[in-house]
């Protein structure tokens, strides 16, 4: 596993999506109440040397992970049509 603090973004079909792994603590929150099952444990370890997360294609930028989030580790922008 590689330790990597620089953002990570993942162009998706419907959002683009970013972690900030120097800030994501690995609690899951994002992976529990994200409704589409997309968001999943990465290879990049965050910030206490927990894996960070990442987002795959069944995406639909709905930004229910970034609210959940304690720190300011996600950032979705849902893309126009």
């Amino acid at each position: 596993m590689a330790v990597e603090f620089k953002p990570r973004t993942l162009e998706l079909d419907k959002a683009q999506w970013t972690i900030f792994p120097g800030l994501c603590k690995g609690c899951g929150l994002c992976i529990e109440k994200c409704p589409k099952k997309c968001i999943a444990w990465s290879k990049v370890l965050g910030v206490y040397g927990t894996p960070s997360v990442e987002a795959n294609n069944d995406c639909i930028g709905c930004g229910i992970c970034q609210m959940v989030c304690p720190e300011p580790a996600i950032n979705v922008v849902k893309k126009n049509k």
